[in-house]
Protein backbone atom coordinates (compact mmCIF):
# COMPACT_ATOMS: atom_id res chain seq x y z
CA UNK A 1 0.00 0.00 0.00
CA UNK A 2 1.56 3.09 -1.18
CA UNK A 3 0.94 7.05 1.04
CA UNK A 4 1.18 8.42 -2.57
CA UNK A 5 2.22 7.47 -6.21
CA UNK A 6 5.67 9.95 -6.55
CA UNK A 7 7.47 11.51 -4.04
CA UNK A 8 9.49 14.43 -5.33
CA UNK A 9 12.14 15.31 -2.78
CA UNK A 10 12.75 19.44 -3.44
CA UNK A 11 10.37 22.65 -3.83
CA UNK A 12 12.18 24.34 -5.28
CA UNK A 13 11.73 25.39 -9.28
CA UNK A 14 12.15 21.91 -10.92
CA UNK A 15 9.75 20.32 -8.29
CA UNK A 16 6.83 22.67 -8.18
CA UNK A 17 6.84 22.37 -12.16
CA UNK A 18 7.38 18.07 -11.92
CA UNK A 19 4.47 18.14 -9.23
CA UNK A 20 1.97 20.01 -11.39
CA UNK A 21 3.26 18.46 -14.55
CA UNK A 22 1.66 14.81 -12.15
CA UNK A 23 -1.22 16.76 -10.75
CA UNK A 24 -2.36 17.55 -14.57
CA UNK A 25 -2.13 14.13 -15.28
CA UNK A 26 -3.76 13.14 -12.22
CA UNK A 27 -1.67 11.49 -10.39
CA UNK A 28 -1.58 11.35 -6.39
CA UNK A 29 1.85 13.37 -5.40
CA UNK A 30 4.05 14.82 -2.21
CA UNK A 31 6.36 17.41 -2.05
CA UNK A 32 8.74 17.22 0.69
CA UNK A 33 10.60 20.57 1.24
CA UNK A 34 13.54 20.93 3.92
CA UNK A 35 12.11 25.07 3.85
CA UNK A 36 9.62 26.38 6.02
CA UNK A 37 8.13 27.99 3.16
CA UNK A 38 8.86 29.40 0.01
CA UNK A 39 11.47 31.94 0.76
CA UNK A 40 14.52 32.23 -0.21
CA UNK A 41 17.87 33.46 1.60
CA UNK A 42 18.16 36.05 -1.55
CA UNK A 43 17.10 36.64 -4.77
CA UNK A 44 19.12 33.66 -6.72
CA UNK A 45 18.13 33.29 -10.64
CA UNK A 46 17.51 36.10 -12.35
CA UNK A 47 15.41 35.34 -15.40
CA UNK A 48 13.48 32.85 -17.57
CA UNK A 49 14.20 31.85 -21.50
CA UNK A 50 12.79 32.13 -24.09
CA UNK A 51 11.96 27.84 -24.41
CA UNK A 52 11.12 27.61 -20.23
CA UNK A 53 8.65 30.95 -21.35
CA UNK A 54 6.97 28.65 -24.55
CA UNK A 55 6.75 25.57 -21.70
CA UNK A 56 4.75 28.46 -19.13
CA UNK A 57 2.47 29.31 -22.01
CA UNK A 58 1.91 25.91 -22.78
CA UNK A 59 0.37 25.43 -19.31
CA UNK A 60 -1.05 28.75 -19.72
CA UNK A 61 0.36 30.40 -17.28
CA UNK A 62 2.89 32.64 -18.75
CA UNK A 63 1.14 35.54 -18.08
CA UNK A 64 1.54 34.91 -14.36
CA UNK A 65 5.25 35.84 -14.83
CA UNK A 66 5.18 38.18 -17.11
CA UNK A 67 2.69 40.53 -15.23
CA UNK A 68 6.12 40.44 -12.49
CA UNK A 69 9.24 40.69 -14.77
CA UNK A 70 10.78 43.07 -17.35
CA UNK A 71 11.79 41.96 -21.01
CA UNK A 72 15.04 42.19 -22.76
CA UNK A 73 15.46 41.40 -26.06
CA UNK A 74 18.86 39.80 -25.92
CA UNK A 75 20.65 36.16 -24.28
CA UNK A 76 23.88 36.50 -22.20
CA UNK A 77 27.00 35.20 -23.39
CA UNK A 78 30.47 35.19 -22.12
CA UNK A 79 29.78 39.13 -21.18
CA UNK A 80 28.48 40.06 -23.98
CA UNK A 81 24.53 40.08 -24.99
CA UNK A 82 22.83 38.10 -28.26
CA UNK A 83 19.57 39.82 -30.08
CA UNK A 84 17.30 37.10 -30.36
CA UNK A 85 14.21 39.92 -31.02
CA UNK A 86 14.01 38.15 -34.59
CA UNK A 87 13.68 34.49 -33.56
CA UNK A 88 10.47 33.33 -34.38
CA UNK A 89 8.57 33.11 -31.52
CA UNK A 90 6.29 34.78 -29.28
CA UNK A 91 8.87 34.78 -26.32
CA UNK A 92 11.60 36.35 -28.12
CA UNK A 93 13.23 37.82 -25.08
CA UNK A 94 14.68 36.77 -21.42
CA UNK A 95 12.35 37.56 -18.76
CA UNK A 96 13.93 39.33 -16.10
CA UNK A 97 12.40 38.38 -12.42
CA UNK A 98 14.36 36.77 -9.65
CA UNK A 99 13.67 33.13 -8.79
CA UNK A 100 12.74 34.56 -5.39
CA UNK A 101 9.33 35.92 -7.43
CA UNK A 102 9.29 32.70 -9.85
CA UNK A 103 8.82 30.04 -6.83
CA UNK A 104 6.28 31.57 -5.00
CA UNK A 105 4.34 31.77 -8.34
CA UNK A 106 4.66 28.90 -9.22
CA UNK A 107 3.88 27.65 -5.83
CA UNK A 108 0.40 28.85 -5.65
CA UNK A 109 -0.26 27.48 -8.92
CA UNK A 110 0.62 24.09 -7.71
CA UNK A 111 -0.56 24.44 -4.06
CA UNK A 112 -3.78 26.28 -4.47
CA UNK A 113 -5.01 25.73 -8.39
CA UNK A 114 -3.49 22.12 -8.27
CA UNK A 115 -3.50 21.24 -4.86
CA UNK A 116 -0.55 19.53 -4.71
CA UNK A 117 0.08 18.69 -0.96
CA UNK A 118 3.87 19.79 0.36
CA UNK A 119 5.11 18.75 3.43
CA UNK A 120 7.37 21.40 4.74
CA UNK A 121 10.30 21.53 7.59
CA UNK A 122 10.92 17.85 6.08
CA UNK A 123 13.56 16.05 4.55
CA UNK A 124 14.41 13.05 2.62
CA UNK A 125 17.41 11.30 4.32
CA UNK A 126 17.81 7.61 2.79
CA UNK A 127 15.43 5.12 0.83
CA UNK A 128 15.09 1.86 -0.07
CA UNK A 129 13.27 0.39 -3.29
CA UNK A 130 11.90 -2.83 -4.28
CA UNK A 131 10.25 -4.00 -7.02
CA UNK A 132 6.55 -2.75 -6.23
CA UNK A 133 7.64 0.60 -4.75
CA UNK A 134 10.16 2.90 -2.59
CA UNK A 135 10.20 3.35 1.27
CA UNK A 136 11.11 6.48 2.12
CA UNK A 137 12.98 7.38 4.98
CA UNK A 138 12.55 11.38 6.26
CA UNK A 139 15.14 12.56 8.95
CA UNK A 140 12.22 13.39 11.85
CA UNK A 141 12.02 9.82 11.55
CA UNK A 142 8.67 9.48 9.43
CA UNK A 143 8.31 7.34 6.46
CA UNK A 144 6.39 7.16 2.97
CA UNK A 145 5.48 4.72 0.41
CA UNK A 146 5.56 5.46 -3.08
CA UNK A 147 6.21 3.82 -6.59
CA UNK A 148 8.55 6.60 -7.58
CA UNK A 149 11.02 8.94 -5.75
CA UNK A 150 12.57 12.04 -8.02
CA UNK A 151 15.13 13.94 -6.37
CA UNK A 152 14.91 17.43 -7.08
CA UNK A 153 16.71 18.32 -4.05
CA UNK A 154 19.63 20.30 -6.26
CA UNK A 155 23.65 19.94 -6.11
CA UNK A 156 24.17 18.23 -2.83
CA UNK A 157 21.07 16.10 -3.28
CA UNK A 158 20.73 13.17 -0.88
CA UNK A 159 18.42 10.77 -3.09
CA UNK A 160 21.46 11.08 -5.56
CA UNK A 161 23.76 9.73 -2.90
CA UNK A 162 21.61 7.53 -1.32
CA UNK A 163 20.75 5.93 -5.09
CA UNK A 164 24.50 5.28 -5.93
CA UNK A 165 24.44 7.40 -8.43
CA UNK A 166 27.86 9.04 -9.81
CA UNK A 167 28.36 12.59 -10.31
CA UNK A 168 31.55 12.67 -12.17
CA UNK A 169 32.70 16.20 -13.61
CA UNK A 170 35.27 19.16 -12.95
CA UNK A 171 36.12 20.87 -9.81
CA UNK A 172 36.19 24.50 -9.57
CA UNK A 173 38.40 27.13 -11.50
CA UNK A 174 36.69 29.96 -9.98
CA UNK A 175 35.48 31.65 -7.03
CA UNK A 176 32.25 34.34 -6.88
CA UNK A 177 31.41 36.03 -3.71
CA UNK A 178 27.83 37.12 -4.06
CA UNK A 179 25.46 39.74 -1.67
CA UNK A 180 22.40 41.73 -1.26
CA UNK A 181 23.39 44.87 0.50
CA UNK A 182 22.70 48.69 0.95
CA UNK A 183 25.35 51.20 -0.04
CA UNK A 184 25.46 55.06 1.08
CA UNK A 185 27.09 56.15 -2.35
CA UNK A 186 26.10 55.26 -6.21
CA UNK A 187 27.55 51.78 -6.63
CA UNK A 188 29.25 51.78 -10.36
CA UNK A 189 25.72 49.86 -12.06
CA UNK A 190 26.67 46.72 -14.64
CA UNK A 191 29.02 44.13 -15.60
CA UNK A 192 32.81 43.83 -14.94
CA UNK A 193 35.10 42.04 -17.01
CA UNK A 194 36.13 38.99 -15.86
CA UNK A 195 32.29 38.44 -14.78
CA UNK A 196 29.96 39.68 -12.03
CA UNK A 197 29.49 43.39 -11.16
CA UNK A 198 27.08 45.42 -9.41
CA UNK A 199 23.16 45.81 -10.09
CA UNK A 200 19.84 46.53 -7.91
CA UNK A 201 17.61 43.83 -7.01
CA UNK A 202 14.82 46.10 -7.79
CA UNK A 203 15.55 46.29 -11.40
CA UNK A 204 12.26 48.30 -12.48
CA UNK A 205 12.68 50.81 -9.18
CA UNK A 206 16.75 51.00 -9.04
CA UNK A 207 18.56 52.03 -6.17
CA UNK A 208 19.25 50.14 -3.07
CA UNK A 209 19.37 47.35 -2.25
CA UNK A 210 21.97 46.09 -4.81
CA UNK A 211 22.99 42.43 -5.76
CA UNK A 212 27.13 42.22 -5.85
CA UNK A 213 28.84 39.23 -7.31
CA UNK A 214 32.26 39.66 -7.77
CA UNK A 215 35.24 37.37 -8.34
CA UNK A 216 37.79 36.50 -5.61
CA UNK A 217 41.29 35.26 -5.67
CA UNK A 218 40.99 32.18 -3.78
CA UNK A 219 38.91 29.29 -4.98
CA UNK A 220 38.95 27.82 -1.30
CA UNK A 221 37.70 28.95 2.01
CA UNK A 222 37.59 27.74 4.63
CA UNK A 223 34.70 29.27 6.08
CA UNK A 224 31.01 31.37 5.00
CA UNK A 225 31.85 35.14 3.79
CA UNK A 226 31.43 37.90 6.11
CA UNK A 227 30.83 41.29 5.71
CA UNK A 228 34.26 42.61 6.26
CA UNK A 229 35.00 40.08 2.96
CA UNK A 230 32.58 41.44 0.97
CA UNK A 231 33.65 45.03 1.83
CA UNK A 232 37.58 43.66 0.66
CA UNK A 233 36.31 42.70 -2.51
CA UNK A 234 34.49 45.66 -3.62
CA UNK A 235 37.49 48.14 -2.50
CA UNK A 236 40.14 45.56 -4.64
CA UNK A 237 37.26 45.88 -8.04
CA UNK A 238 36.39 49.25 -7.63
CA UNK A 239 38.90 51.23 -5.29
CA UNK A 240 35.65 52.01 -2.65
CA UNK A 241 33.11 49.97 -1.16
CA UNK A 242 30.30 52.23 -1.49
CA UNK A 243 29.29 52.57 1.85
CA UNK A 244 28.38 49.18 1.83
CA UNK A 245 26.19 48.29 4.86
CA UNK A 246 23.58 45.80 6.31
CA UNK A 247 24.05 42.52 3.96
CA UNK A 248 20.69 41.03 3.93
CA UNK A 249 22.91 37.75 2.90
CA UNK A 250 25.98 36.72 1.61
CA UNK A 251 27.49 33.35 -0.11
CA UNK A 252 29.68 32.01 -2.53
CA UNK A 253 29.71 29.91 -6.25
CA UNK A 254 31.48 28.25 -8.30
CA UNK A 255 32.07 27.20 -11.65
CA UNK A 256 32.54 23.65 -10.34
CA UNK A 257 30.64 21.13 -13.35
CA UNK A 258 29.21 17.74 -12.77
CA UNK A 259 26.18 15.79 -14.65
CA UNK A 260 24.55 13.09 -12.93
CA UNK A 261 26.17 9.29 -14.78
CA UNK A 262 22.33 8.55 -15.49
CA UNK A 263 19.32 9.90 -14.28
CA UNK A 264 17.03 6.40 -13.42
CA UNK A 265 18.20 3.96 -11.00
CA UNK A 266 15.16 2.14 -11.13
CA UNK A 267 12.63 3.71 -9.20
CA UNK A 268 14.40 6.58 -8.76
CA UNK A 269 15.23 9.54 -11.09
CA UNK A 270 17.00 12.80 -10.68
CA UNK A 271 15.99 16.42 -12.68
CA UNK A 272 17.31 19.87 -11.87
CA UNK A 273 20.48 20.49 -10.04
CA UNK A 274 20.20 16.94 -8.60
CA UNK A 275 21.23 16.13 -12.04
CA UNK A 276 23.51 18.53 -13.23
CA UNK A 277 25.40 21.68 -11.80
CA UNK A 278 27.80 24.49 -13.42
CA UNK A 279 28.50 27.71 -13.68
CA UNK A 280 25.85 30.49 -13.99
CA UNK A 281 27.01 32.04 -17.25
CA UNK A 282 24.17 32.22 -19.42
CA UNK A 283 21.52 32.07 -16.41
CA UNK A 284 20.62 28.46 -17.56
CA UNK A 285 20.53 26.34 -14.31
CA UNK A 286 16.68 27.07 -13.39
CA UNK A 287 15.39 26.98 -16.68
CA UNK A 288 16.82 23.11 -17.54
CA UNK A 289 15.71 22.12 -14.45
CA UNK A 290 12.04 23.44 -15.20
CA UNK A 291 12.43 21.75 -18.80
CA UNK A 292 13.99 18.38 -17.09
CA UNK A 293 10.45 18.57 -15.15
CA UNK A 294 8.48 18.80 -18.03
CA UNK A 295 9.96 16.39 -19.96
CA UNK A 296 9.63 13.80 -17.29
CA UNK A 297 6.28 14.53 -15.64
CA UNK A 298 4.03 13.13 -18.29
CA UNK A 299 6.04 9.44 -18.99
CA UNK A 300 6.36 9.49 -15.34
CA UNK A 301 2.51 9.74 -15.23
CA UNK A 302 1.81 7.16 -17.72
CA UNK A 303 4.14 4.62 -16.27
CA UNK A 304 2.34 5.33 -12.78
CA UNK A 305 -0.78 4.57 -14.45
CA UNK A 306 0.42 1.61 -16.85
CA UNK A 307 -0.26 3.19 -19.79
CA UNK A 308 3.09 2.97 -20.54
CA UNK A 309 5.76 0.05 -20.03
CA UNK A 310 8.65 1.72 -17.67
CA UNK A 311 10.94 1.86 -20.29
CA UNK A 312 9.70 4.97 -21.49
CA UNK A 313 11.52 6.33 -18.61
CA UNK A 314 14.71 5.52 -20.52
CA UNK A 315 13.58 8.25 -22.53
CA UNK A 316 13.81 11.15 -19.67
CA UNK A 317 17.64 10.38 -19.61
CA UNK A 318 18.21 9.64 -23.13
CA UNK A 319 16.82 12.75 -24.26
CA UNK A 320 17.74 15.41 -21.24
CA UNK A 321 20.85 13.92 -20.57
CA UNK A 322 22.83 15.45 -23.90
CA UNK A 323 20.23 18.87 -22.82
CA UNK A 324 22.54 18.54 -19.73
CA UNK A 325 25.81 17.72 -21.29
CA UNK A 326 25.70 20.41 -23.40
CA UNK A 327 24.53 23.22 -21.01
CA UNK A 328 27.51 22.15 -18.97
CA UNK A 329 29.79 22.57 -22.07
CA UNK A 330 28.83 26.05 -22.56
CA UNK A 331 29.19 27.32 -19.07
CA UNK A 332 32.24 25.92 -19.15
CA UNK A 333 33.56 27.94 -22.52
CA UNK A 334 32.18 30.72 -21.24
CA UNK A 335 34.07 31.16 -17.80
CA UNK A 336 37.54 30.16 -20.11
CA UNK A 337 36.09 33.20 -22.50
CA UNK A 338 35.82 35.65 -19.30
CA UNK A 339 39.54 35.20 -17.76
CA UNK A 340 41.68 38.01 -17.60
CA UNK A 341 44.72 37.10 -18.68
CA UNK A 342 46.40 37.95 -22.37
CA UNK A 343 45.41 35.20 -23.90
CA UNK A 344 41.81 34.62 -22.97
CA UNK A 345 41.05 38.16 -23.55
CA UNK A 346 42.37 37.29 -27.43
CA UNK A 347 40.38 34.31 -27.59
CA UNK A 348 37.27 36.43 -26.21
CA UNK A 349 37.60 39.20 -28.83
CA UNK A 350 38.20 36.40 -31.44
CA UNK A 351 34.79 34.68 -30.18
CA UNK A 352 32.67 38.04 -30.03
CA UNK A 353 34.38 38.79 -34.05
CA UNK A 354 32.33 35.75 -34.88
CA UNK A 355 28.91 36.06 -32.62
CA UNK A 356 29.07 39.55 -34.59
CA UNK A 357 27.79 37.50 -37.51
CA UNK A 358 24.28 36.42 -38.34
CA UNK A 359 24.87 32.62 -37.94
CA UNK A 360 27.07 32.59 -34.87
CA UNK A 361 24.76 34.41 -32.96
CA UNK A 362 21.47 32.54 -33.66
CA UNK A 363 23.22 29.46 -33.54
CA UNK A 364 24.74 30.01 -29.81
CA UNK A 365 21.69 32.31 -28.72
CA UNK A 366 19.35 29.07 -29.56
CA UNK A 367 21.00 27.13 -27.52
CA UNK A 368 21.52 29.53 -23.97
CA UNK A 369 17.42 30.35 -24.92
CA UNK A 370 16.73 26.78 -25.18
CA UNK A 371 14.90 27.00 -28.50
CA UNK A 372 17.08 24.66 -30.53
CA UNK A 373 16.55 21.52 -28.68
CA UNK A 374 16.50 18.78 -30.74
CA UNK A 375 15.26 15.42 -29.72
CA UNK A 376 16.89 12.52 -31.58
CA UNK A 377 13.60 11.04 -32.50
CA UNK A 378 14.68 9.43 -35.90
CA UNK A 379 15.20 10.66 -39.74
CA UNK A 380 12.90 12.84 -41.64
CA UNK A 381 11.26 16.29 -41.49
CA UNK A 382 13.61 18.81 -39.53
CA UNK A 383 10.71 19.74 -37.06
CA UNK A 384 10.57 16.05 -35.65
CA UNK A 385 11.79 16.04 -32.66
CA UNK A 386 11.79 19.59 -32.42
CA UNK A 387 9.43 22.02 -30.41
CA UNK A 388 6.14 22.66 -32.31
CA UNK A 389 5.87 26.64 -32.73
CA UNK A 390 3.19 28.39 -31.28
CA UNK A 391 1.25 28.56 -34.84
CA UNK A 392 -2.17 30.78 -35.40
CA UNK A 393 -4.72 28.38 -35.69
CA UNK A 394 -8.29 28.10 -37.64
CA UNK A 395 -10.66 25.49 -36.61
CA UNK A 396 -14.62 25.24 -36.35
CA UNK A 397 -14.56 25.87 -32.93
CA UNK A 398 -12.92 29.46 -33.85
CA UNK A 399 -9.25 30.94 -33.70
CA UNK A 400 -6.49 29.20 -31.50
CA UNK A 401 -3.17 28.66 -30.60
CA UNK A 402 -0.78 25.66 -31.12
CA UNK A 403 -0.06 26.20 -27.30
CA UNK A 404 -3.34 26.70 -25.92
CA UNK A 405 -3.92 22.97 -26.85
CA UNK A 406 -1.55 21.82 -24.81
CA UNK A 407 -3.30 23.46 -21.63
CA UNK A 408 -4.33 20.17 -20.18
CA UNK A 409 -0.81 18.37 -20.64
CA UNK A 410 -2.50 15.71 -23.21
CA UNK A 411 -0.96 14.67 -26.25
CA UNK A 412 -2.62 16.85 -30.15
CA UNK A 413 -2.75 15.27 -33.27
CA UNK A 414 -3.02 18.41 -35.23
CA UNK A 415 -4.28 17.51 -38.63
CA UNK A 416 -3.76 20.47 -41.24
CA UNK A 417 -4.59 18.62 -44.26
CA UNK A 418 -7.31 16.29 -44.01
CA UNK A 419 -6.17 12.88 -44.45
CA UNK A 420 -9.37 11.02 -41.89
CA UNK A 421 -7.23 10.31 -39.06
CA UNK A 422 -8.59 7.73 -36.50
CA UNK A 423 -7.13 7.49 -33.04
CA UNK A 424 -10.12 6.40 -31.15
CA UNK A 425 -7.99 3.62 -29.66
CA UNK A 426 -6.10 6.83 -27.75
CA UNK A 427 -9.01 8.57 -26.98
CA UNK A 428 -8.14 10.60 -23.55
CA UNK A 429 -4.48 10.48 -24.11
CA UNK A 430 -4.72 12.25 -27.39
CA UNK A 431 -6.67 14.82 -28.74
CA UNK A 432 -7.28 15.29 -32.48
CA UNK A 433 -7.53 18.63 -33.45
CA UNK A 434 -8.57 19.39 -36.91
CA UNK A 435 -6.94 23.17 -37.96
CA UNK A 436 -5.81 25.09 -40.76
CA UNK A 437 -2.79 27.68 -40.67
CA UNK A 438 -2.03 30.88 -42.83
CA UNK A 439 0.96 31.22 -43.09
CA UNK A 440 5.11 29.88 -43.21
CA UNK A 441 6.52 27.52 -40.73
CA UNK A 442 10.06 28.80 -39.15
CA UNK A 443 12.29 27.39 -36.49
CA UNK A 444 14.62 29.05 -34.54
CA UNK A 445 18.12 28.44 -36.04
CA UNK A 446 17.09 26.60 -39.07
CA UNK A 447 14.55 29.08 -40.15
CA UNK A 448 11.52 28.20 -42.72
CA UNK A 449 10.85 24.39 -43.05
CA UNK A 450 8.24 22.93 -45.51
CA UNK A 451 4.74 23.10 -43.68
CA UNK A 452 3.53 19.57 -42.41
CA UNK A 453 0.05 17.53 -43.11
CA UNK A 454 0.05 16.25 -39.43
CA UNK A 455 1.69 16.60 -36.42
CA UNK A 456 1.78 14.44 -33.47
CA UNK A 457 2.63 16.63 -30.04
CA UNK A 458 3.73 15.18 -26.90
CA UNK A 459 2.24 16.86 -24.19
CA UNK A 460 5.97 18.70 -23.67
CA UNK A 461 5.26 20.70 -26.73
CA UNK A 462 7.91 18.43 -29.07
CA UNK A 463 7.18 16.78 -32.15
CA UNK A 464 7.09 12.78 -32.21
CA UNK A 465 5.67 12.52 -35.83
CA UNK A 466 5.36 14.41 -38.63
CA UNK A 467 2.97 13.48 -41.50
CA UNK A 468 3.71 13.71 -45.38
CA UNK A 469 1.23 11.87 -47.99
CA UNK A 470 0.50 8.46 -45.83
CA UNK A 471 0.12 8.06 -41.97
CA UNK A 472 1.83 4.41 -42.38
CA UNK A 473 3.48 5.17 -38.77
CA UNK A 474 1.25 7.37 -36.98
CA UNK A 475 0.05 4.50 -34.99
CA UNK A 476 3.67 2.95 -34.26
CA UNK A 477 4.37 6.50 -33.17
CA UNK A 478 1.33 7.29 -31.08
CA UNK A 479 1.72 3.60 -29.27
CA UNK A 480 5.46 4.55 -29.03
CA UNK A 481 4.46 7.84 -26.44
CA UNK A 482 1.24 7.20 -25.49
CA UNK A 483 0.81 3.71 -24.49
CA UNK A 484 -1.06 0.46 -26.44
CA UNK A 485 -4.24 1.32 -28.44
CA UNK A 486 -7.35 0.33 -25.80
CA UNK A 487 -9.22 -2.29 -26.96
CA UNK A 488 -12.65 -1.47 -28.93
Amino acid sequence: MTDHEVVIAGGGPTGLMLAAELALAGIDAVIVERRANQELDGSRSGGLHSRTIEVLDQRGIADRFLAEGQVHPFVGYAGTFLDISDFPTRHNYILALWQSRIEPILADWVLVDLGVPILRSREVFGFAQDETGVDIHLADGASLRAEYLVGCDGGRSVVRKAAGIEFPGWDPTTSFMIAEVEMDEEPEIGMRPEGGGIGPVNREKGGGPYGVVLLEKQIEHASEPTPEDLRKALVAAYGTDFGMHSPTWISRFTDMTRQAAIYRAGRVLLAGDAAHVHGPQGGQGLNTGVQDAVNLGWKLAQVVKGISPESLLDTYHAERHPVGARVLQNTMAQVALLRIDERSRALRSTVLELLAMDEPRKRIAGMISGLDIHYDLGEGHPLLGRRMPDLDLQTADGPTRVYTLLHDARGVLLNLDNPGFDISPWAGRVRLVQARHDGHWELPVLGEIAAPRAVLIRPDGYVAWVGELTDANLPSAVETWFGAASPA
